[in-house]
């Protein structure tokens, strides 16, 4: 038996294939704590229980679609979630990403490329926060960070993780242009492997949730050619 460090990041691998699932347990437990379910109810239950850093989700389970089990455990947790796919299609890759996926992986995949996929995103700083107990407010727009609350019209917005912390990074940088690359290293962090389309989905997520008319964004505009910028209203109160 190992013995693993109560200091090592506990990662919750989530698979109804027992080979996949055993073969990466096995594989991960030699530096990580790990914890492992076939389903999705189980999945949640041991969710609660083992607080994980990253979660290791096969996209098509018995019980429940990797997409909403993936949501469901982002609104509880800041937790960086791997998805794992046997699509190949770019309609189905945009849907993993629109989940909230922090990254993905298309079967079958070596256990050389999982090393390297876990490691890059635990080194993620994950939550961008340069002023943890600022509130900013645009107008009807209000962002809470320490809360990790946004509330649009005196609404509460149901954000993923990343999309609060893309809402939060642009807005704390008022008016200022980002490319694409530039968001990926200060967001996803300079580990990132992933697809960079990942950009351009949580941006357009973002929009549907905050945006009368997305072709007319108010809040989050596209810089032609080069990526995006937070265009702040005339009235701006950080508290």
């Amino acid at each position: 038996m190992v013995t693993v460090p109560t200091t090592t990041p506990k990662i919750l691998i989530v698979d109804d294939d027992f080979g996949v699932r055993n073969l990466v347990y096995r594989f991960l437990s030699r530096k990580y704590q790990i914890e492992s379910a076939a389903d999705g109810k189980t999945a949640l239950s041991l969710f609660e229980q083992f607080n994980p850093a990253l979660v290791i989700l096969d996209w098509n389970l018995p019980d429940v679609t990797g997409y909403n089990l993936c949501q469901e455990m982002q609104s509880r947790t800041n937790v960086l979630v791997l998805i794992l796919t046997s699509r190949t299609d770019e309609a189905d890759k945009i849907r993993i990403l629109s989940a909230g996926a922090d990254d993905f992986m298309t079967k079958p995949f070596s256990l050389a490329e999982v090393e390297v996929r876990v490691e890059a995103l635990l080194r993620r700083i994950r939550y961008i926060n340069p002023s943890p107990t600022q509130r900013i407010v645009f107008k009807q727009l209000a962002i809470n960070p320490e809360g990790r609350e946004v509330t649009l019209n005196d609404k509460p917005l149901a954000l993923t993780a990343l999309e609060f912390n893309i809402l939060h990074f642009l807005a704390s940088h008022p008016n200022q242009a980002w490319s694409r690359p530039q968001l990926i290293q200060k967001i996803w962090g300079c580990d990132y492997i992933g697809d960079g389309r990942v950009v351009d989905v949580h941006i357009g997520q973002l929009r549907k949730k905050m945006e009368v008319d997305t072709s007319v964004p108010e809040f989050i505009k596209t810089v032609r050619g080069y990526g995006y910028k937070f265009e702040a209203p005339d009235e701006i109160t950080n508290s």
